[in-house]
């Protein structure tokens, strides 16, 4: 399930998303491929690298860091799935 995130630091990714079990306090969603979205000087979308220091595809957050959930657009989901496919 590819979804938009908005986190709260007012970053914005593109990523597949599943929520796991985990015990209290531990992350509780692993996101897999995430990229964060950018608009440019220009007005159009950019799809960038999120962590560009490692080459790990599944990352590890805590739920309460996300303030929203959304269904990514046309436009994102096609660049989305040229980076990652």
């Amino acid at each position: 399930m590819i979804k938009c995130l908005l986190l709260k630091d007012d970053l914005v990714l593109v990523t597949e998303i599943e929520e796991v079990g985990s015990d209290v306090g531990e992350p509780d969603c692993k996101l897999t491929n995430p990229y964060k979205i950018k608009k440019n000087i220009d007005g159009d979308y950019e799809i960038l690298d999120w962590i560009d220091f490692s080459d790990q595809k599944e990352i590890m957050i805590h739920s309460h860091n996300i303030l929203t959930i959304v269904d990514p657009s046309e436009n994102i989901l096609k660049l989305y799935n040229e980076i990652v496919k």
